[in-house]
């Protein structure tokens, strides 16, 4: 599809083309025409409010040495909270994390895939709703929204078959899932054990369902994607695919470029960086052949960084490789500062996405001799 071609999906909403994809965005969630400033100052007195906050940050609002009602005046004041310990979430009671003014509805307990420790547990109540309005906007510019989906997706806890779920539902069509634990599959790494027993398994239930339902996408991540097509015993298109929507795992230039051209002829491939602290990072496609994939997070609800690994307060330059570090400005989720697994190369703004993004992402390790234990997920 070029830049000029335009999709609408069958709920009748107007069209989307990738030219009106970011406006359409910000008319389906109001939050993105607001300023980054104004929304921090805003989120500050949701976080911070006795009447609207999480226990989790009342109880610290005494000891963090500031005022955040009264000394947070814009998005670089955020600095002021210095790095977020994940610790402090490992450790908090999910109870506690629910803001006040968020009482009374609906939540649902996530988790982290457990990379680099104990999983850390948040709680959603209105973020997986703003994703899946802006998600379901990049999928109808491509062409692609509507129709019965197949997740090859982390199960349980996990933040991403969630997603798939609201998202399908949103289409009012059929999601289809098999069961994956990520945290097995990474365990099994840790201790030298293989794991193509494991990713078989994963691939039988998957090959089961796109024969007999026949779905419109695929959601799965780019490693599992990588070792299925291997395995399929007929091309991804021939079972009825159109589009393959990934997140999760790093890929590789060379990565992408091998199953694009080698085991996705015709179907879109929609991928996002992202995870269940930071949400969707939205895929950029290049532009010119030269161009890389590049990944955007919609400001003001959460704000990518790339930052120098040996002096993380200061952000490197457009083209330069850092650190990855995210800040969360959401009504059911505030995470100022927080250094990520991945390092990533800072890109200057997209014609899509008129904001700052990062491509090549790739695990982030302290030490080269040290081993991240990534997995499938």
């Amino acid at each position: 599809m070029t830049t000029s071609e335009t999709a609408t999906t069958d709920g009748g909403q107007a069209e989307v083309t990738y030219e009106n994809l970011y406006e359409s965005m910000r008319q389906r969630v109001p939050a993105l025409q607001l300023d980054l400033d104004a929304w921090t100052v805003r989120m500050m007195k949701w976080h911070f409010s006795e009447a609207t906050g999480a226990p989790f940050w009342l109880n610290q609002r005494d000891k963090l040495g500031f005022d955040p009602l009264s000394d947070i005046k814009d998005y670089a004041s955020l600095s002021k909270f210095g790095f977020f310990d994940k610790e402090t979430l490992r450790q908090a009671n999910v109870r506690d994390l629910l803001p006040r003014g968020l009482a009374g509805h609906p939540y649902r307990v996530l988790e982290t895939g457990g990379t680099t420790g104990a999983p850390c547990r948040i709680v959603n109540v209105t973020r997986m709703d703003i994703e899946v309005k802006m998600y379901s906007a990049t999928l109808e510019a491509r062409g692609v929204a509507g129709g019965d989906v197949v997740g090859m997706v982390p199960s349980g806890p996990h933040a991403y078959g969630h997603f798939v779920a609201r998202l399908v539902d949103s289409w009012c069509s059929a999601a289809h899932f098999i069961d994956l634990d990520p945290r097995w599959i990474k365990e099994l790494l840790r201790h030298g054990q293989a794991t193509d027993g494991y990713v078989k398994h994963v691939i039988a239930q998957t090959e089961i369902l796109l024969q007999s339902q026949r779905p419109s996408i695929l959601f799965t991540t780019p490693k599992l994607l990588s070792a299925m097509v291997e395995e399929l015993t007929q091309p991804l298109a021939e079972y009825g695919v159109r589009a393959v929507c990934t997140g999760g795992t790093s890929c590789s230039r060379e990565e992408v470029r091998y199953i694009q051209e080698e085991y996705l002829e015709g179907i879109h491939w929609v991928d996002t960086y992202g995870n269940t602290l930071m949400g969707h990072a939205l895929q950029a496609n290049p532009m010119t052949p030269t161009d890389v994939r590049s990944y955007h997070l919609p400001p003001p609800l959460g704000v990518i960084r790339v930052v120098d690994p040996k002096e993380p307060t200061r952000e490197v330059a457009v083209g330069q490789r850092g650190r990855v570090c995210i800040t969360t400005l959401l009504e059911d989720l505030f995470i100022p500062n927080l250094l990520e697994r991945d390092s990533a190369i800072r890109v200057g703004p997209h014609p899509w996405y008129p904001w700052d993004g990062v491509s090549d992402v790739a695990p982030f390790t302290e030490n080269e001799d040290d081993l991240l234990t990534e997995g499938v997920y």
